[in-house]
């Protein structure tokens, strides 16, 4: 689905005065706002806000990005190249300098998804080997004088790995395989009637730790969250027909099964069949889904799967977590905070630009 374009990137004004509330992170600024944006006239960018409205910096880049790879250490990120991509975009935080354009190797596109192991030297990103369609890997990257250099890949031991995240040991890999094969530049799904999609547990050196399906075929598993405990939350995107009752979310707790979580049905329907992006706070307990075909925002309990939150939100996009509770971005309307800390939820508008943002974020 193409991103709408509505306002350009610098047709919205930046708020003069900060949001107050915001926890301050180690440098006395509010948290930073990392994703990728476009403009009106298609141009695509990196682009980063503190959440008070000011604006950090906004890159423009070759090709349109998807998720954002936060160095842990360094005022690094990785914008990755939105599938299929064949670039993504090393950026200096502080500025928005392009400090490495990483092109893909001969018969690989990107994804959208990588993660940071937490030592920093090593990124892993999920690809497609379009010389062997169908075979999902994960290249490893090795960090060396500010660049990125490749070092080898990883077998995702399924078809159309995407989003990828470690458990809390930091050092295995959740990875969300599919199952949809896709060849070469091309989005076009070639095997709707035989996907394989799949929740891969993966210890840093390849080996398969696990491997756990959903019981209906074409319910690509795409999305991931990840709680301070090892709980995995899972957002599905379904293929099959609109009217099919297909499990949306699915939750794998330690010791285990993966398993459908306890969705209402007028939460599911309200889905449309799709979901985006899913984050977990972990000190509240709460998980949070965006679902822009639906155009709704969802926070649930995590332990007990009440419904804490079903409200209308257009086109909404990335989400985040920060300490009031969650922030979530759109694609067509205004970026909002969600104060979690009481019974009742509350939202407010932020003083960022509004509109063409992409479906994920990440907050640094």
């Amino acid at each position: 689905m193409q991103r709408r374009t509505f306002l350009g990137l610098g047709a919205a004004a930046l708020a003069a005065g900060a949001l107050g509330g915001w926890r301050l992170i180690g440098n006395g600024h509010p948290p930073l706002l990392l994703s990728a944006r476009d403009d009106g006239d298609g141009r695509h960018y990196a682009v980063g806000y503190r959440l008070d409205g000011s604006r950090a910096f906004a890159t423009e880049v070759g090709e349109r990005c998807h998720d954002v790879v936060p160095h842990p250490q360094r005022p690094l990120a990785l914008f990755v190249g939105r599938r299929p991509s064949t670039q993504s975009y090393l950026i200096d935080t502080r500025d928005g300098r392009l400090l490495q354009t990483l092109n893909a190797p001969a018969q690989r596109h990107f994804y959208g998804h990588a993660v940071f192991h937490r030592d920093g030297e090593w990124l892993y990103a999920t690809e497609n080997d379009t010389g062997e369609p169908g075979r999902g890997v994960i290249g490893r990257y090795r960090l060396q004088d500010g660049q990125l250099q490749r070092n080898g890949e990883l077998s995702s031991h399924g078809v159309g790995p995407h989003q990828l995240l470690w458990l809390p040991d930091g050092e295995t890999l959740v990875v969300a395989n599919g199952g949809i094969r896709t060849e070469a530049d091309s989005r076009v799904e070639m095997n709707l009637d035989a996907m394989a999609s799949s929740l891969v547990l993966l210890a840093r050196d390849g080996s398969l730790l696990s491997k756990e399906q959903l019981s209906e075929r074409q319910n690509s598993v795409r999305h991931l969250a990840v709680a301070s405990d090892g709980t995995i939350v899972s957002g599905q995107q379904y293929m099959g027909a609109a009217d099919d009752n297909a499990p949306l979310l699915a939750i794998k707790r330690p010791g285990q099964a993966f398993q459908a979580f306890p969705l209402g049905e007028p939460q599911r329907l309200a889905m449309n069949q799709y979901t985006a992006s899913l984050a977990i706070h972990s000190e509240l307990r709460l998980l949070a889904l965006t679902a822009p075909r639906g155009n709704r925002f969802f926070i649930w309990d995590l332990d007990s799967g009440a419904l804490r939150l079903d409200t209308p939100l257009p086109d909404c996009a990335g989400v985040g977590a920060v300490a009031e509770g969650f922030v979530v971005s759109s694609g067509v309307a205004r970026c909002r905070l969600f104060d979690c800390r009481t019974a009742h939820i509350a939202s407010r508008p932020l003083q960022l630009p509004a509109g063409l943002w992409d479906n994920h974020l990440r907050l640094a």
